[in-house]
């Protein structure tokens, strides 16, 4: 009879368990993968030798062994690990797991403890973990799929270290499926093609990997499976994607990194893994346009309309049919030239204005719409361009006060080579005029 006052669970017949919990690392030796923090001379290792554990966010996609390096910690330290999740527990949990840390540490044993989703805990009860950190009470050690720059309090990153766990590599998989196979006593019924796939299909999460191997090793097949065969026995795992997340925000850098570094290949494919994720095409269709704007500019005028003829036609086809067309915009901004002339001009212009934000105008090129403004000197001396020889004044439009800066600089390709033969035109005669 399974006491329920016991001091630790009761024994579960291992047939019984899932085969990602019987495969749990007993020891950090034993993690595979992330060796950038348990390698030799990583943090891990050396906070490890040196005796000294700070407090911890262990920042990584799901299925690399956040929760089990924080438990093998806590292991390695003789600290009491508790675990709690930010998604259940709220400020009266809080309070009962600080209140207990208070007196095992009064007891002389510390304690670790581990916040999954730590990110999910709003402003004020990140806060209420400072105090406790600050003391010695808890050794925080929180896990995260998000970005903790943009979701954890800097008050808390200023306290804790943070360590990037990575997604497993295809290698990592494999001894993942080697340890898997000794413990089931069999070898899976795939052949290397096949067995390839399911790696792939686990897509670098170790957890989903061990649950497809508990799968297919339940199966009864005679001889092996190619990968037409798993695939229809089982569904490719979705892809990773928060489309208000990490995800989000990454994978359109890669976009606009790509149609930037004229790569149409890579750009298409980074379109279609955010299609792939689930993202708004039209999200996609303004990101696009933007790229027109910033990245090939005046160097090929043509882009912004194609973004903007594409955009129509997908919100006259729609999904799926619409979406070729917002990929045809990213393969021409890809091979279009490049140029952020005007978007670096627009900064400039912004800048300056900020900082001469309360010049006025030269009153040369003002209007003279009463005569009191007359009288002040509004409009005299302003040169009508149309009536100047080659329909071109040269005068200064500037504040009296302010330097004339050099704002747009075209590049030498594209259209933008016309643009700087007429720029360099006026400019020089402008200094023939003020001769």
């Amino acid at each position: 009879m399974v006491d329920l006052f016991g001091s630790g669970p009761a024994r579960v017949e291992s047939t019984h368990r899932p085969l990602a919990d019987r495969l749990r690392p007993r020891a950090l030796a034993e993690v595979i993968g992330q060796d950038q923090v348990l390698g030799p001379d990583a943090p891990l290792t050396v906070m490890l030798a040196s005796g000294v554990l700070s407090s911890l966010v262990f920042w990584g996609p799901p299925g690399v062994g956040k929760t089990t390096i924080a438990r093998l910690l806590a292991d390695e330290t003789d600290l009491h690990f508790v675990q709690i999740s930010a998604i259940f527990s709220g400020v009266p949990e809080l309070r009962k797991v600080f209140e207990a840390a208070k007196i095992r540490r009064q007891n002389g044993q510390g304690t670790l403890l581990f916040v999954d989703e730590i990110h999910r805990f709003n402003k004020a009860q990140q806060d209420g973990f400072l105090p406790h950190m600050e003391d010695g009470t808890i050794l925080l050690v929180g896990a995260t799929t998000e970005n903790p720059s943009f979701e954890l309090n800097a008050a808390v990153l200023s306290r804790a270290q943070v360590l990037v766990l990575e997604r497993l590599a295809l290698d990592d998989l494999e001894k993942l499926a080697l340890r898997a196979e000794q413990e089931l006593d069999q070898i899976l019924p795939l052949d290397d093609h096949a067995r390839n796939a399911l790696m792939n299909m686990a897509d670098g999460d170790g957890r989903a990997l061990l649950n497809l191997i508990e799968q297919v090793a339940a199966w009864k097949v005679d001889g092996t499976l190619g990968t037409d065969a798993l695939s229809k026995r089982l569904m490719k795992r979705a892809a990773q994607y928060d489309k208000s997340g990490d995800a989000h925000y990454n994978l359109i850098s890669a976009l606009h990194k790509s149609v930037r570094g004229s790569d149409p290949d890579a750009a298409l494919y980074w379109f279609a893994r955010m299609l792939e994720g689930g993202e708004d095409p039209r999200y996609l269709a303004r990101r696009i346009t933007r790229m027109a704007v910033e990245d090939i500019g005046l160097a090929d005028p043509q882009a912004q309309a194609v973004c903007l003829q594409c955009w129509e036609t997908y919100e006259r086809l729609g999904s799926p049919e619409g979406e070729l067309a917002l990929a045809q915009a990213v393969t021409y901004l890809a091979l279009a030239p490049k140029s952020n002339a005007a978007y670096v001009a627009y900064k400039g212009a912004r800048a300056a204005a900020k900082k001469t934000g309360s010049e006025p105008p030269p009153k040369h090129i003002l209007n003279a719409a009463t005569s009191m403004m007359k009288d002040q000197g509004y409009g005299a001396g302003y040169a009508y361009d149309h009536d100047a020889e080659d329909g071109f004044s040269g005068q200064n439009y500037f504040p009296d006060s302010m330097a004339r800066p050099d704002l747009y600089q075209p590049v030498e390709r594209g259209f933008e080579r016309e643009l700087k033969k007429r720029l360099d035109y006026f400019a020089g005669l402008r200094a023939k005029r003020k001769t």
